[in-house]
């Protein structure tokens, strides 16, 4: 392990999540050098069956553990994707879970007061924790405890063998002193110290019958920092904690979890496990949840030809209009419907209105939700677009920041535009549930965000016309897509 900072100030990147909320579940903590990026320490631990609230707060006591061990006079700036983690660690959000009091306040005394700061920071920059987390919860169902993996390297021999040397004398505070002192208190804990944790300096398995809720802990190597990418087998499990489910009813209670492709089969041995840790609910509060309504279809529609907002405008046909009435009646008889929102665009107004007529509410229009600028392709087929300006599409469909001939809009300039007009909406209709009436790309761009998919998987969803989605946006920044493409509606 490398030199400590010498200004004694460490980054603490935390994670935790849960594969049934509550179910199996683990966390992961890494502590950065904030100068250099380089991986200081690792933590992770497979907790047994708890929320994903338990094991964010779990990710971020070890975390705080591990830092405090390496220096304990240091500042601590601590990064987490959770919302409701930061905000109530920040004193900004009231705890009232009870569940969730006794971690906050065992995280607040691993340091003084005013040694710790906190940031929210997207899921994106929160990798190498997330995908730690998901590691521990690997290794739980294997009943295992976790250990470092490939793509963070345990130290070389001569590392190892400094881990077990006493520290060298040296004024307070130098840099290699500390470097020692937090080799030699990690090297302590090996086999004792904290019961519920065993500590490992190198990539060897654990020893035969470890319990698989034991955390592990592991410093890093000298070099430079990883970008800790997930391989592409661990890109499924690394993605945002969210949920698909083939909900009829878009008030049904959604739990937060990984996506349904990404989870492994439920070990048989997680049932007789023991319950570890906490299994209240999480302190979220209601959603706000957003039905997802696709326009019906216009003259353009079945053929199939580019449609944004750049082009003419199209009304309904008269089977976009019988569309219209359908899922108005569909949606009356659920009678969950709240509120409802659409795209300025006459084909949503449209559409819009004949629910808003069945259900006796009023329409708002919110500009975020108008379709893709399509440029020089408004109403030109794919295969008219392909003979035309061939360049032009091959870079559209390799690069989420080509756009369409002419100055229409990239996907990733509509990716910024819808994200804000979510957030914008999640936050002012939290606990409601609302139907915004827009198009297939800021449909596939809410629902891809909420999945934490890659830009190229709004080339991979069905979007038929008058269908139906739904995502629930948490008060912790997660979202639990609940529906997609259903037009269940619209059959005969």
């Amino acid at each position: 392990m490398s030199a400590l900072p010498s200004s004694r100030e460490l980054i603490v990147e935390a994670d935790g999540g849960s594969r049934g909320n509550p179910g199996p579940a683990g966390y992961g903590a890494v502590v950065l050098d904030p100068a250099t990026g380089e991986t200081l320490a690792e933590a992770a631990e497979y907790i047994g069956v708890a929320t994903n609230n338990v094991a964010e707060y779990k990710g971020l006591v070890a975390g705080l553990k591990v830092a405090r061990e390496l220096f304990p006079d240091a500042t601590v700036h601590v990064r987490m994707d959770s919302k409701l983690v930061v905000e109530q660690m920040s004193g900004r959000w009231k705890i009232k879970h009870p569940d969730m009091k006794p971690l906050a306040a065992e995280a607040g005394r691993v340091f003084p007061a005013g040694q710790v700061r906190y940031e929210w920071i997207p899921r994106e920059r929160n990798k190498h924790a997330d995908r730690l987390a998901n590691e521990a919860m690997d290794a739980g169902k294997r009943g295992r405890q976790w250990e470092p993996s490939a793509s963070t390297a345990a130290l070389d021999t001569s590392a190892a063998r400094n881990a077990a040397a006493p520290p060298p004398s040296g004024p307070p505070g130098d840099a290699t002193a500390g470097a020692a002192r937090a080799r030699a208190a990690l090297g302590s804990r090996q086999g004792g110290g904290d019961a519920s944790a065993s500590v490992t300096a190198s990539g060897t398995a654990p020893a035969p019958g470890t319990a698989p809720a034991s955390a592990a802990i592991a410093t890093a190597p000298a070099g430079p920092a990883d970008d800790f990418t997930p391989a592409p087998a661990q890109a499924a499990t690394a993605s945002a904690s969210t949920a698909v489910e083939a909900a009829g009813d878009f008030e049904v209670e959604a739990a937060v979890m990984r996506p349904a492709s990404a989870l492994p089969a439920q070990p048989q041995a997680a049932a007789a496990a023991p319950r570890q840790g906490w299994t209240g609910g999480p302190d979220l509060g209601a959603p706000a949840t957003f039905v997802l309504l696709r326009h019906g279809e216009t003259a353009l529609t079945p053929e199939k030809r580019f449609s944004g907002s750049g082009g003419t405008d199209p009304e309904l046909s008269a089977a976009g209009l019988r569309q219209a009435q359908a899922v108005a009646d569909a949606l009356a008889a659920r009678g969950t419907i709240q509120e409802i929102i659409s795209s300025p665009l006459t084909r949503c107004r449209q559409t819009a209105a004949a629910v808003a007529a069945r259900l006796g509410l009023d329409v708002r229009i919110e500009q975020g939700l108008r379709e893709t600028d399509f440029g020089a392709w408004e109403g030109l087929t794919f295969g008219e677009v392909r003979e035309r300006h061939p360049e032009d599409l091959d870079a559209w469909l390799a690069s989420p920041k080509a756009a369409p001939t002419g100055g229409g809009e990239s996907f990733a300039t509509v990716a910024r535009r819808v994200a804000a007009t979510r957030d914008r909406l999640t936050a002012a209709h939290a606990g409601r549930t609302v139907l915004l009436v827009t198009h297939v790309t800021p449909i596939k761009t809410l629902v891809r965000l909420a999945l934490g998919a890659p830009p190229e998987s709004l080339f991979r969803m069905e979007l038929s016309a008058a269908s139906i989605s739904a995502v629930a946006y948490y008060a912790d920044g997660n979202a639990s897509v609940r529906l997609l493409n259903d037009t269940s509606h619209l059959r005969t």
